[in-house]
């Protein structure tokens, strides 16, 4: 999800049929577990406070967003093993605050070295206005470097007027929507995303970054660190935190919201990281 983003359309779209597994996985049913260093899988009844950490508000978030971020239970469940991000319709609708849904950043960062994955399934609804989104933004954000030169990776986002499909985009200083020079998959297709959970995971090297759904080597999108690149090209020398938030509305999901959508819910599995092996 684009930090201070607006719509954007890249230079050229590719639309990918790539082929989907309801999996509760993707090379974890293979594998196990081998070198997770980090997940959280909503287990229990409480969201983690030494995992995440919430923003709160009804800002816009840089997007002409129309929801306010809140953590209550209206808003953030956790069952059944799995956490519940809900859009709900909360005033006349149409305007700044009369939505509210919640934003969580994870307080663990990470960088190259490593694989990220997270399991999550749409809200099966339809029209625009929805905008649910699993992304990573540079640690230098929170401390007082200014987007897009701290990096940002969208692992995934969708918006629901553009259904069975979703977007994976880097934005740096030299590559973003602001000046139309964001990288990305463009809309890839996957048409179970709003009725089965789906993996949606990057590999994060040294040298590129892998963008893949369900499989490892269902590849959609990579990003390469051009030879002598500087932190305008390639800021992900440096750690980044995960987002997980489902905005109404903004440059990207809306303008336009669709009423008849709320309540929205946005189902995350688990997000897990693992060490890369040395190769």
């Amino acid at each position: 999800m684009r930090y201070l983003k607006g719509f954007f359309l890249l230079a050229f779209i590719s639309v990918l049929t790539i082929s989907c597994k309801s999996s509760s996985s993707s090379d974890d049913d293979d594998t196990g577990l081998d070198g997770l260093v980090w997940s959280d899988e909503f287990d229990g009844t409480t969201w983690s406070r030494d995992n995440w950490d919430p923003d709160l508000g009804a800002s816009g978030w840089g997007n002409q967003e129309l929801q306010d971020y809140t953590v209550s239970t209206n808003n953030l469940v956790i069952s059944d093993g799995t956490m519940k991000i809900i859009a709900q319709k909360v005033s006349e609708g149409q305007s700044v605050g009369d939505y509210t849904s919640t934003r969580l950043k994870s307080i663990p960062a990470f960088g190259p070295g490593h694989r990220m994955e997270i399991r999550a399934k749409m809200p099966d609804l339809v029209g625009p206005g929805l905008w649910p989104a699993i992304w990573m933004l540079g640690d230098g954000c929170r401390n007082g470097v200014s987007w897009p030169e701290c990096g940002e990776i969208d692992i995934m986002e969708y918006v629901s007027k553009v259904p069975n499909s979703f977007f994976a985009t880097v934005h740096t200083g030299a590559f973003n929507h602001v000046d139309g020079t964001a990288q990305g998959s463009g809309d890839v297709s996957l048409p179970n995303i709003e009725e089965e959970f789906n993996v949606f995971g990057i590999e994060w090297t040294e040298d590129d970054i892998k963008f893949y759904v369900n499989d490892r080597n269902n590849v959609i999108f990579r990003f390469l660190k051009a030879t002598n690149a500087t932190n305008d090209e390639w800021p992900f020398d440096n750690s980044h935190f995960f987002i997980l938030n489902m905005a109404v509305g903004g440059n990207f999901g809306g303008p336009e919201v669709n009423d008849d959508n709320f309540p929205a819910t946005f189902e995350i599995d688990y997000v897990r990281v693992f060490e890369l092996e040395e190769e």
